[in-house]
């Protein structure tokens, strides 16, 4: 079963992803983000079908057409439940769902705290490494710092993940 859910999850999440880009100077296919959250949670331990399926659709509902209940239907309601507590609401200013984030992380399922921590380790070595073109010095350094306090709020959830974050963390601009 549990690989079935994953495979399902990757396909699912390829499908729905397939004609975005990630903002870095390549446009590298969305689909290579929800796969770095997996491949991340993997390393440190995390081997719960569950999880690395709701890492892999994690930015579905917030960044497609998907619903929480077609998740609901296909994949099962822990899975859709987690991906609907990491999905940002986007009818909302990008500076309330910034702070609606920090604000609400430390009310996360330990499992959507998890993906959270596997989002911010992912999005902070990209924009360290590869950042979008259009982002200064000023708007990355925010980003770290957003990130961090978001991160800050739920230590304690899993060492090895906070330790990646912190070692990417270090790399801030």
């Amino acid at each position: 079963m549990g690989t079935h859910l994953l495979i399902d999850a990757l396909a699912f999440a390829a499908y729905k992803h397939r004609l975005q880009r990630r903002k870095d100077p390549e446009a590298s296919p969305y689909i290579n983000h929800p796969i770095a959250l997996a491949h991340v949670l993997a390393g440190a331990g995390i081997t719960n079908a569950k999880i690395l399926a709701a890492a892999v659709l994690h930015d579905t509902i917030e960044d497609t057409e998907t619903t929480y209940e077609e998740l609901r239907e296909r994949f099962g309601k822990t899975v859709a439940g987690v991906v609907r507590e990491v999905s940002d609401d986007k009818t909302l200013p990008k500076a309330e769902r910034k702070r609606l984030q920090i604000e609400h992380a430390a009310e996360l399922s330990r499992r959507a705290r998890l993906v959270k921590l596997a989002d911010k380790i992912c999005n902070v070595r990209d924009v360290a490494s590869n950042p979008p073109n259009d982002w200064p010095l000023t708007r990355r350094r925010e980003y770290f710092d957003w990130a961090k306090a978001v991160v800050d709020r739920i230590r304690g959830t899993n060492k090895h993940l906070e330790h990646a974050f912190d070692d990417a963390f270090a790399g801030r601009p």
